[in-house]
């Protein structure tokens, strides 16, 4: 069955960084599309990020473009977010998702703090 499993996350203080991977298996994983989507505290999904099978193509929400990176790794079966210049405001439970951001397909998530 798929398999997505989320890690790197933690505190950061403000303008710090953090990597983000997700270790997928149970699917084609170089036949797939692959995104970050998050959930802050009492607010609903928000698509983050997303990467095409070939690795090329990327889109990223407007709150984080300049500042975070997506990449893949179908090698490895893995998808990366290097996340930069954090902000407070990026604080929530981060999930990595098969397709796009909104798919159901997906991770447990793991959880960015960003102080102040």
């Amino acid at each position: 069955q798929v398999q997505l499993v989320e890690s790197g996350g933690g505190l950061a203080q403000s303008g710090g960084s953090l990597t983000l991977s997700c270790a997928a298996s149970g699917f084609i994983f170089r036949n797939y599309a692959m995104s970050w989507a998050r959930q802050a505290p009492g607010k609903g999904l928000e698509g983050v990020s997303g990467i095409y099978s070939n690795g090329k193509d990327t889109y990223y929400a407007d709150s984080v473009k300049g500042r975070f990176t997506i990449s893949r790794d179908n090698a490895k079966k893995t998808l990366y977010l290097q996340m930069n210049s954090l902000k407070p405001e990026d604080t929530a439970l981060y999930y990595c998702t098969k397709g796009g951001a909104g798919s159901s397909t997906r991770g447990q998530g793991t959880q960015v703090t960003v102080s102040s």
